[in-house]
C-alpha cells in the first residue's frame, strides 16, 4: 500500500511541480521523518554522530534544493517524504523474516499489478502500452537494482543511517544538472552538497 500511494503522489508531484523542488525535498525529508519514528515511536536508539549525520543530510538537501517555489510542490514532496519513510521502517522489519531479494519481489509484485491496473482504468491499454520504450525498461531496471541494493543495506544496519546515505542521491543529481544539463548550481546548493557528503561520513564512522 505504501508503495502504490509512493508512486501515484510521485507521478502526480512531477506532473504539477519541478523535479527539482519535488525531488529534493521527498528525499530529503524523508530521513528526517525515519529518525523521528524510529526513536520516538519504535525505542530504537542511534549513536550520537549517526543521528547527527542524519540531520545534517536533510539540513543539506533542504539547501540543495534551493527556493522551493510553489506551495503544492512542497506538500506533494512531503507527502511522497511519508510514504519513503513509511516503507523505509517496514522494509527494515520485513527483512528480519526474507532475504533481500525474495522480499522485494515479493513487495513490487502486488504493487506493479495494482498501479497498472489503475493506470488502465484510467488512461487505457493503449496510452500504457505507448509508453512501453527502451527508456522505461531501463528506468524499471534500474528503480529494481536500487531497491534491492537499498534492501541488502537494510538488512545489515539501522533504517535511519540508510535512508540517508540513500538520499545521497540528491546530490549526485545536482552535480549531473550542473555537468550534464547545464543547469546553474549557485553556491547554497553546493554547501548543501557539502553538508550531505559531510552527513553521511559522520553516519559511517558512528557505525
Amino acid at each position: 500500500m505504501l508503495e502504490v500511494a509512493y508512486l501515484a503522489l510521485l507521478a502526480t508531484a512531477y506532473q504539477r511541480a519541478p523535479l527539482t523542488v519535488v525531488y529534493p525535498i521527498a528525499r530529503g525529508s524523508a530521513p528526517v521523518i525515519v529518525l523521528v519514528v524510529s526513536v520516538v515511536a519504535l525505542g530504537a536508539s542511534l549513536p550520537v554522530g549517526a543521528a547527527l549525520g542524519v540531520l545534517a543530510v536533510g539540513g543539506g538537501v533542504v539547501l540543495v534544493r534551493g527556493d522551493a517555489r510553489g506551495r503544492g510542490g512542497t506538500l506533494l514532496g512531503l507527502a511522497v517524504a511519508t510514504c519513503i519513510a513509511g516503507y523505509t521502517l517496514v522494509d527494515h522489519a520485513g527483512l528480519h523474516h526474507a532475504a533481500p531479494i525474495p522480499y522485494l519481489e515479493l513487495v513490487m509484485i502486488p504493487t506493479s499489478i495494482a498501479y497498472l491496473a489503475g493506470a488502465v482504468a484510467l488512461w487505457g491499454p493503449r496510452a500504457l502500452a505507448a509508453e512501453l520504450r527502451p527508456a522505461t525498461v531501463v528506468a524499471g531496471l534500474g528503480m529494481f537494482g536500487a531497491y534491492a541494493l537499498a534492501l541488502a543495506a537494510l538488512a545489515r544496519a539501522a533504517a535511519a543511517p540508510v535512508a540517508a546515505v540513500r538520499e545521497s542521491s540528491v546530490v549526485i543529481a545536482t552535480a549531473l544538472a550542473a555537468a550534464v544539463l547545464h543547469e546553474r548550481v549557485d553556491r547554497r546548493r553546493w554547501a548543501g552538497a557539502v553538508l550531505v557528503v559531510a552527513g553521511v561520513a559522520a553516519i559511517a564512522l558512528a557505525g
